[in-house]
């Protein structure tokens, strides 16, 4: 089968500023301890068996979500058993008999546009450690829990169906079985999530109740649930109104659950114990650390420690920079997938530099990186800059939009031509002195996303002078004025956008809804001749016509070196983890693929809960990464700012 070459780097929304570690708080004393080792990120875990000090967890240190295993004394984690194919895993659970349960999204189903996530199971025991699926085929599974016994589990479902396009409250059915039956499942609940047992009779989940607020809920299960004829039933709720309480842990002294809650008035996502009983809230992480978000909390089986995952703060050992460049695990061999950390990355002509967007506020503006991650330097700061595109044929000169992002066609958004002196990147300075001259005229709107020809002759962007966003080529020297020009490539009332010049020069590259031109969150990948001619779509998903093509939303397209293959992200896969359940991702526009131009080969590189993005084809045919070390970086100060969900709002 034939496969890409190269180097693709990309994006991931807000990851590179997590610096989560798994801790642990005695409840009694309030006294709390950070039980993993400040590498990388570390999250979703859980206590094994009776012990509080040993937990299973999720790490990304090598590249992927694996999982490990940790317990004090030791130098390093010890890497659990996971599916041999997977690069992501989560929710992990080791049972009193040593059994690993865990989730994967490995498996493709049977068509696009349904969720890969997927429950597996693995004996430690043994030397066998033999990984089986315990999820349906082409049913998807989320977040599991194991019951006090051992015998009984339960998950948030989606089944069979066709993932509905929804990412803020996913639409899962509490589904409970025996581990010695998993294939006889009963819907206990529709619509919920995070299910958590108390003993073996009740379960605890989440979902959005009916005035807004999150909330949590319980059933309580007969003991002949199989039999039972009434399931689904309607659910109790838990949780007050006034506040939002998600990811809930129960104590298996059946009076206690433990919560991740949003409240009025605070800016931060704190672990709190309510009482079933008296109907009342302890708060646990607030007095102790106010300005941290604290995530999906844990309870050891004597019900003396909580445990939850947060930012490692700056006062503790771990890595505190974040890297300019890290290294990913790709599916294919022939490919290697670096993310940076910055939005629309452009590398130039010899590929020993990568420019960067580093933020799209008042304190974004470009930055330049070289391509190992050792150094970085200021081109442009202070001011709103995105979407880069390095010329071809001049080592000084990279293209850029200037005004705010996200913003309809009216607004002024400029194309900038920024020249700087290659002289000046030496290892004792920090910002670079530059040249900004405007290609395209005042009061044209808004006008973004550059991208240069091969010959560094001509610019292809998005404009929207007309009231409608289409593609235009200007003179790459010159703009619209001074001897320069330009011309309209495509025109109609859509939206065309984000180019991508094909580095042979034959084809443009980009999204655009004109296929349906009333649906704004539907794209497809499309290309056209630089004359004009020969525009046509890449179906990637279906037919044409078919609700998969119309349910297609591709962005970001990016042709390789050869110009026959392109990098994108789209939604064709759905849901891999509970959003609530994680800071500010947009998950189903953010997984990365590849295809061929005829729309075959296509190829799925990236698995997890974020939104990677950007991505671009690196131009060097070989990086020496030899110097690519966390260590030799001179990155940002990892200070855990990030955003929660952005559509969790106390506003009700």
């Amino acid at each position: 089968m034939e496969t890409p070459k190269g180097t693709i780097i990309f994006t991931t929304v807000g990851r590179t500023h997590y610096g989560f570690d798994v801790f642990s708080l005695h409840i009694a004393t309030a006294v709390e301890r950070r039980l993993t080792d400040g590498v990388s990120v570390n999250f979703n875990a859980q206590f094994v068996n009776d012990k509080s000090d040993d937990v299973v967890f999720v790490s990304e240190r090598n590249g992927s979500a694996r999982i490990y295993k940790t317990r004090p004394g030791i130098s390093e984690p010890e890497q659990l058993p996971g599916a041999p194919e997977s690069y992501f895993h989560d929710r992990p659970i080791i049972t009193q008999s040593n059994r690993l349960y865990f989730i994967s999204a490995h498996e493709q189903p049977d068509r696009h546009f349904k969720n890969w996530s997927a429950l597996y199971t693995v004996e430690l025991n043994g030397e066998e450690r033999e990984v089986t699926r315990v999820t349906p085929l082409d049913t998807a599974d989320f977040s599991p829990a194991v019951s006090q016994s051992g015998d009984f589990l339960a998950v948030a479902s989606y089944g069979s169906r066709s993932w509905g396009g929804e990412f803020h409250e996913i639409n899962t059915d509490i589904t409970v079985f025996k581990a010695s039956e998993p294939e006889t499942r009963v819907v206990i609940c529709e619509r919920g999530g995070w299910p958590t047992w108390s003993g073996d009779s009740t379960v605890f989940f989440h979902h959005q109740a009916d005035d807004g607020w999150w909330s949590i809920f319980r059933v309580d299960i007969p003991e002949n649930f199989k039999k039972y004829s009434d399931f689904p039933i309607t659910p109790i709720r838990v949780t007050p109104s006034g506040l939002h309480c998600f990811t809930p842990a129960a104590f298996h002294d059946g009076k206690r659950i433990a919560v991740a809650t949003r409240r009025r008035g605070v800016n931060h996502r704190h672990i709190e114990i309510y009482d079933l009983d008296h109907k009342t809230f302890q708060p646990v992480t607030e007095p102790l650390n106010p300005s941290f978000h604290h995530y999906n909390p844990f309870v050891s089986s004597n019900s003396e420690f909580l445990g939850y995952h947060r930012f490692r703060g700056e006062s503790t050992q771990g890595e505190s920079i974040v890297p300019n460049i890290e290294s990913i695990v790709s599916p294919i061999k022939t490919l290697r997938l670096l993310r940076i950390n910055g939005s629309f990355p452009s590398s130039s002509p010899n590929g020993d530099l990568i420019a960067l967007n580093s933020d799209f506020d008042i304190n974004g503006g470009i930055k330049v990186a070289k391509s190992d991650g050792s150094k970085r330097w200021t081109l442009i700061k202070d001011r709103t800059a995105f979407y880069n595109s390095w010329s071809p044929t001049e080592r000084h000169v990279i293209y850029t939009s200037l005004g705010p992002i996200f913003r309809p066609a009216g607004i002024a958004v400029q194309i900038a031509r920024i020249k700087f002196d290659p002289s000046d990147l030496t290892a004792d300075k920090e910002e670079l002195p530059c040249d900004v001259k405007i290609l395209t005229l005042e009061n044209t709107g808004n006008n973004a996303f550059p991208s240069c020809s091969p010959d560094g002759k001509s610019i292809v962007f998005r404009s929207g002078r007309s009231g409608h966003k289409n593609l235009y080529i200007v003179d790459a020297v010159n703009g619209e004025s001074n001897g320069g020009g330009i011309r309209r490539l495509t025109e109609g009332p859509w939206i065309d956008t984000m180019p991508c010049w094909s580095p042979k020069g034959d084809l443009i590259g980009f999204s655009s809804n004109r296929h349906n031109p009333a649906n704004i969150d539907a794209f497809g990948a499309y290309v056209v001749r630089p004359d004009g001619s020969g525009l046509r779509r890449i179906l990637i998903s279906g037919p044409e016509g078919s609700e998969e093509a119309a349910r297609e939303r591709v962005n970001h397209v990016s042709f390789n070196k050869d110009g026959d293959w392109l990098v994108f992200t789209a939604n064709l896969c759905g849901i891999t983890a509970e959003p609530v359940a994680m800071p500010n991702q947009f998950q189903p526009y953010g997984d990365l693929y590849v295809v061929k131009l005829d729309g075959t080969g296509l190829r799925r590189l990236t698995w997890n809960g974020y939104e990677d993005g950007t991505p671009t084809w690196h131009t060097a045919d070989e990086l020496d990464l030899s110097r690519m070390s966390l260590n030799g970086q001179d990155g940002d100060k990892l200070d855990g700012q990030f955003e929660e969900p952005l559509w969790i709002s106390c506003d009700i």
